[in-house]
């Protein structure tokens, strides 16, 4: 069970790391209040985007238009207009009427009457400005009013981006007395009729019947540390000036209005003329719906209106407050968000496995479904009331995706600079990013493929210790590997000391030869670097052949769903492993197919007749020197200068199969010599390339390996034979032999 429990940590990792990672980091960008204005922003949108509510049929609002501005010539209106316009509307015996006009002094003519008025007026609600802010100082309510206790606060709480999201209830003013704001006043006649009186719980929360307004705090919602002074609460807007009544002044002082339109009635009065520049933004300001005619700003008669009407449907209708949830909610809400991200980004990565296309478009769907059922569900709660935070969500979903996303794309660039050492860039494009390039099977195509291997690689290995061997074979495969990589060869494996590389794997080209020839002459021209750097190692000089051969193979993905490599098979590979065989130290041969590929361009030392296994006809294989325009790549040419010895050294040899040894001991005699080369005289003859294992009689314990690469007929059978691997205490003395 531990084990099983290890491994499904193992296998979720990468989610268990990030999704916690990212929960906590969002939590730390929400709390530091970062998020603040896009969560204001979102919260307007919702408001914005909801079903629209019914006109409010209990408040009517008196507007003071520009055309009313123009009637009376002269602002503030005179006392006597204000008392007709009061006097007009209390005629029709409304509920309430709230005067949202400042009137701290007298406007003559008329005063006196105005007095009478709010004398008279018992359900006549005045206002003044408790505190004093950016929006202006504090201004005193009427006198009249005040000594009837007729007053209330028509202050207004702005965000810091300018718009009203809050409604206050009640604050206290500069001289610590409580005073309830005008729609909360307007609202508590109202409903002390419906019999839903005001009053405070044992919680201080205010409550209409049963029903109980809790306070706005600081962190509600969206918002981080905000100003929670006095008693807020957060504004549900019915809607803009078209979701109430409203008829202007003159219309009210001409009756123009019907008889029982204020009856029972809440009546605003207050300015909507742009001139008189009382205007706030709100949510509706920047509707996304309907930009062009959205309403820049709302006039602030109409800011009491909503706020009212909140509170009326909220006593008498069970339309709900905008309620918020415990932080603790939200800090698992952001956390459940993250693992969605990172948990659907994990399950739905590229698995190498086949799909159901339902299953491809789910992947590519599943994180933009969850954003917009993130959108959804913060929707959705808000037509029901409540305000989930909806941008952290989002946040979480979108930062724990793009953190799997660039863990994958880490992964992928790790495992291109992986596949990259093999394969060109254009082979790993294919196999990645292609919808056929990781199926198995292949294609029938002309390739040109190049093996190279290391002369006397075996016999180096058996007196070097393992880890020399590695370090040197490390350091010639590297530089091989780059000259490949320069010329466009697909390296299709290391086979030990050998390399199988392929030109013209993805798109063949005519000139796949020329850079396969021309690959071959810049490895064996790099060699003479690899073997300074391995000069401090105490190798002797490495030297390599290499093999060229053009022809059809087949070229795909090669193997079992478990494991499988990209590829070539075909006859022509193993030609060419078998040309390559032929080869000596330095040496290049190629196939005669890809000798008519190149045409002139290439130098030729020499060629060879052979008849490889599985052949039944001798074929002509070419040894190349160099390659011309555009490449100009030659190799130098070497004269072997034959020093004849005084005293054939006596030496026993086999005949080697392949790593094998074939048939018995055969006897000989070295009589000439040069650095590279030797003239061996035996009884026996050898055939032409065979590779020798051979030791002086005299040290019988010191093997070298040679090949046979000229024969000539005298008294008895004569050969040249290639150094191929030889120890340094038989080079010392052959190199001896030679200087005397």
């Amino acid at each position: 069970m531990w084990k099983q429990l290890r491994y499904k940590v193992w296998q979720w990792r990468i989610v268990i790391a990030i999704a916690p990672s990212i929960a906590g980091l969002v939590m730390l960008i929400r709390f530091s209040g970062s998020l603040q204005p896009l969560e204001w922003w979102s919260l307007d949108q919702l408001l914005c985007l909801r079903p629209l509510e019914l006109p409010e049929s209990r408040i009517v609002v008196v507007e003071i238009q520009e055309a009313d501005l123009r009637k009376v010539k002269k602002w503030p209106m005179s006392d006597t207009l204000l008392a007709n316009l009061l006097t007009k509307i209390r005629q029709q015996k409304p509920a309430a009427i709230g005067l949202d006009l400042y009137r701290d002094l007298p406007v003559e003519p008329g005063h006196a009457q105005l007095n009478q008025v709010f004398q008279t007026t018992p359900n006549l609600i005045g206002i003044t400005k408790a505190i004093s802010d950016e929006k202006g100082a504090a201004i005193n309510p009427p006198p009249k009013l005040k000594e009837l206790d007729q007053i209330a606060a028509n202050d207004i709480v702005v965000d810091s981006d300018g718009k009203i999201r809050r409604g206050l209830l009640y604050l206290t003013d500069q001289n610590d007395n409580n005073v309830m704001s005008l729609p909360l006043t307007l609202a508590a006649i109202y409903l002390e009729q419906k019999n839903k009186p005001l009053t405070v719980s044992e919680q201080q929360q205010l409550k209409f019947g049963e029903i109980a307004l809790p306070a706005f705090r600081g962190n509600d919602g969206g918002y981080v540390r905000s100003e929670d002074g006095g008693y807020q609460i957060l504004l549900n807007y019915r809607g803009a000036q078209s979701s109430f009544l409203r008829v202007s002044m003159s219309d009210v002082l001409a009756n123009k209005v019907s008889a029982n339109l204020l009856r029972d009635r809440l009546v605003l009065i207050g300015p909507v003329a742009e001139s008189l520049r009382d205007v706030f933004y709100t949510p509706y300001s920047h509707d996304l719906r309907n930009i062009a005619k959205a309403p820049p700003q709302m006039p602030g008669v109409y800011y009491h209106a909503n706020l009212t009407s909140q509170l009326l449907s909220t006593a008498l209708d069970d339309r709900p407050l905008i309620k918020t949830w415990d932080k603790s909610i939200e800090l698992l809400w952001i956390v459940a968000w993250s693992i969605v991200g990172t948990a659907g980004s994990w399950l739905l990565r590229p698995t190498g496995k086949v799909r159901h296309p339902l299953q491809i478009v789910l992947r590519r769907s599943l994180i933009p479904l969850a954003a917009v059922g993130s959108v959804g569900l913060a929707y959705g709660a808000f037509v029901m009331g409540w305000w989930i935070p909806l941008v952290p969500g989002l946040l979480a979903l979108a930062s724990s995706t793009l953190a799997v996303t660039a863990y994958f794309a880490q992964l992928s660039a790790r495992i291109r600079s992986t596949f990259g050492r093999y394969l060109t860039e254009q082979v790993v494009t294919s196999l990645l990013e292609t919808p056929d390039g990781l199926k198995f099977g292949g294609d029938r195509r002309k390739v040109t493929i190049l093996m190279s291997d290391i002369r006397g690689f075996s016999a180096i290995s058996e007196r070097c210790p393992p880890e020399k061997v590695v370090q040197f074979l490390n350091i010639y495969l590297e530089m091989m590997a780059d000259v490949i990589t320069q010329y466009g060869g697909t390296i299709d494996e290391f086979i030990g000391d050998g390399i199988l590389v392929i030109f013209g794997t993805l798109q063949p080209s005519q000139e796949d030869a020329h850079r396969a020839i021309a690959c071959a002459v810049a490895m064996q021209l790099a060699m003479s670097q690899i073997n300074q750097q391995i000069q401090s190692l105490d190798i002797p000089n490495l030297e390599t052949g290499i093999g060229i051969n053009t022809g059809e193979v087949v070229v795909g993905n090669i193997g079992s769903i478990k494991r499988a490599k990209y590829g070539v098979v075909g006859s022509n590979v193993n030609l060419t492993g078998r040309i390559e065989s032929y080869t000596v130290g330095g040496q290049i041969l190629i196939s005669e197919s890809t000798l008519q590929e190149v045409g002139a361009i290439v130098r030729i030392d020499g060629q060879i007749p052979i008849q490889p296994k599985g052949f039944q006809e001798p074929i002509m294989i070419y040894d190349i020197g160099g390659i011309g325009e555009p490449f100009n790549l030659f190799l130098p040419r070497l004269r072997q200068v034959f020093h004849i010895l005084t005293s054939p050294i006596p030496v026993q040899f086999f005949i080697l199969d392949g790593k094998h040894i074939s048939g018995s001991q055969i006897s000989g005699w070295i009589t000439k010599l040069s650095p590279k080369q030797a003239e061996l005289k035996t009884k026996q003859p050898i055939p032409l390339l065979s590779n020798l294992k051979m030791n002086l009689v005299t040290a019988a314990e010191e093997d070298f390996y040679v090949k046979v690469v000229e024969q000539s007929i005298a008294d008895q059978p004569c050969y040249h034979v290639y150094f191929t691997s030889i120890p340094t205490a038989i080079e010392r003395l052959f190199s001896e032999l030679i200087s005397t």
